[in-house]
């Protein structure tokens, strides 16, 4: 099912992945979904609600060990790539790739986020196809 068909009135599509990449309204979105998620994965760790942010260099490795660096530019920042995680992630899940669910229980299966969120963006760039 499409977001489309969920409430929401414009698609998100878009025609790589390095455009998803350097997305800064994604991004935007995407630095709210991504500490919810993660929120939510500590919560379930602790077992009471905690709500936190994450921290961008925790991204910008992720995005790294995923393999994705090389889809930018050179010369980009910590902050800038640690935005390109936070687009791709909140794009997979925007387009029916990867579950709000799918990225929890990723991020609950380990004490390092870095792996965690590495695995959230692996399992995002396999999901995603272009015409």
């Amino acid at each position: 099912m499409s977001r489309q068909h969920k409430g929401l009135l414009f698609t998100w599509n878009r025609g790589s992945l390095k455009e998803i990449l350097t997305d800064h309204g994604l991004a935007s979105l995407g630095d709210s979904y991504v500490n919810f998620v993660y929120s939510l994965a500590l919560s379930n760790r602790k077992r009471e609600p905690e709500g936190t942010k994450v921290k961008g260099s925790i991204l910008a490795e992720a995005l790294r060990r995923a393999g994705l660096r090389e889809q930018l530019p050179s010369r980009m920042s910590r902050h800038a790539l640690a935005d390109a995680a936070e687009a791709l992630i909140v794009y997979a899940w925007l387009n029916d790739r990867l579950t709000l669910n799918e990225c929890v229980r990723e991020l609950g299966k380990t004490d390092d986020p870095v792996d965690g969120f590495t695995c959230v963006l692996v399992a995002a760039k396999e999901r995603i196809t272009f015409p």
